[in-house]
């Protein structure tokens, strides 16, 4: 750990207790081994005492203590990360969101939300449907993962490929700054040319530059009809080649999946109360869902999207025909990611390239995977790019996991950026990416970014060591 850090001690304890009451201050073994890792790979950073706070007000007078005591800070939501975002590297305090959870006020006539960012993100979609309302963004971990955390790294998730990602929904901000100070970053409407963009800037930003307390979330009509299809291949790359001809062919569907054979069959082996329509499995899947509010538009929508796949030699392809259906086939995707994890030890990778690229993309994550000896399991959001890429360690060595699997991951990153694409998507760079942004990212961009980070957080408290590439 920095020396330039301070590690709380008991007067930093009183402190804390004074303020929070004894239930909302913990260093016991249970809190702090439950704030030392998150779901990337097998990380473990333990933190010396996790706070519990449940208004911004508390979070700004917890901040300033830190920022004049120079303790790290981490910010904690629900642990669902997997780039190691929350992950306190430098010791500290981890500062949990789990009381910030307050019930969501629901502005109807103006469609909108403002929300605390302890609140589940399946939680905040439930009470806004219920007033015919949709908010989009679903990352897997939806059941979970806390829209405090969605905001921190931008999550997306299967519908961001016709409604767009979680900062496309985010109005305005309350923030705590470094120094304990209480700012907003916007407003509540839907323009907004008034300075610097400061609420876009916080999104995705990963608890580095402040502290989400408060967030204002516009809402859309929750579509009535949602038709569900999936298209099984015998060839991969037959599957992620359809992808793009069926935005050529002008359609933009609500989701559109891709699965490999064997992320299906670990899932099914895990969650053997799943129900798949298909007994002999296919080598890959796509999931497609097209929605709406007109029964005539999505059937000529269909009309237009069966010709396109077939064009790429599909088996046959399954419609839902009811609502269990649809839920039993969405329910295997998002259980996905859990049974892989649990297959083996594991490193993933969230890259993103032109849709049109994924074939290329596939194929030579494949070929890496030759070449030094792991098994891959693909899936992801077809449709906008971005494949999840599951390194399973299977029977490699630990030399060969430690010392030469990086060596692996960095030229599939040299690889995604020559095919226009990035590091990450939704997943965000934290602690296992961050050594690899000198790839994507130039010295100025770098430069810059670090500048804004000093502008924000001077004495680099907040989430420290993360997104930055180390110094050699």
């Amino acid at each position: 750990m920095s020396k330039a850090y301070q590690q709380p001690n008991e007067a930093d304890r009183s402190k804390f207790l004074e303020q929070l009451g004894s239930d909302r201050v913990r260093w016991d073994a249970e809190a702090i081994h439950s704030a030392a890792s998150d779901m990337t790979e097998d990380l473990v950073f333990l933190p010396s005492l996790v706070v519990f706070p449940e208004t911004t007000e508390e979070v700004s007078q917890i901040v300033r203590h830190c920022y004049l005591r120079a303790i790290p800070l981490t910010v904690r939501g629900a642990g669902t990360g997997l780039s190691g975002g929350a992950l306190p590297v430098e010791g500290g305090l981890v500062l949990s969101t789990a009381r910030m959870n307050a019930q969501p006020k629901i502005d109807e006539a103006n469609m909108q939300v403002f929300v605390q960012p302890g609140v589940i993100t399946q939680v905040l979609q439930s009470c806004v449907e219920e007033k015919g309302l949709f908010y989009p963004p679903d990352p897997s971990s939806r059941g979970s993962s806390f829209i405090g955390g969605n905001l921190a790294e931008s999550s997306g998730g299967p519908r961001a490929v016709k409604y767009g990602v979680t900062k496309d929904y985010v109005l305005n901000l309350e923030v705590v700054l470094a120094d304990g100070r209480i700012m907003e970053t916007g407003a509540r409407v839907l323009k907004n040319a008034t300075g610097y963009n400061l609420t876009q800037l916080m999104i995705g930003s990963e608890g580095t530059l402040a502290i989400i307390t408060g967030i204002t979330l516009r809402l859309i009509p929750l579509p009535t009809l949602r038709w569900t299809f999936l298209v099984p291949f015998q060839n991969p790359n037959q599957a992620v080649s359809a992808v793009a001809h069926v935005f050529k062919a002008g359609l933009t569907p609500s989701a559109m999946e891709f699965m490999e054979r064997d992320a299906i069959a670990y899932t099914l082996a895990k969650r053997p109360d799943l129900a798949f329509p298909e007994a002999e499995l296919a080598q890959a899947y796509l999931l497609v869902e097209l929605d709406g509010f007109d029964e005539d538009e999505l059937q000529r929508q269909t009309d237009r999207l069966i010709p396109v796949l077939e064009g790429f030699e599909p088996n046959e392809i399954w419609m839902a025909t009811t609502a269990a259906e649809t839920e039993g086939l969405w329910k295997v995707r998002r259980s996905i990611g859990e049974a892989v994890k649990s297959h083996s030890i594991y490193k993933e990778q969230d890259t993103v390239v032109p849709r049109f690229f994924l074939p290329e993309l596939l194929a030579y994550v494949k070929e890496l995977g030759a070449e030094f000896g792991f098994e891959s399991v693909c899936y992801g959001h077809a449709g906008d790019g971005n494949l999840h890429v599951n390194i399973l360690r299977g029977k490699l060595s630990e030399q060969a996991w430690e010392q030469e699997l990086p060596i692996a991951i960095r030229k599939l990153f040299k690889k995604v950026k020559e095919l226009g694409g990035t590091l990450s998507g939704e997943h965000g760079i934290g602690w296992v990416q961050k050594n690899y942004m000198d790839l994507v990212c130039s010295p100025a961009q770098l430069e810059m970014m670090r500048g804004i980070k000093s502008v924000f957080d001077p004495k680099n408290i907040l989430n420290p060591g993360k997104i930055f590439p180390d110094a050699k």
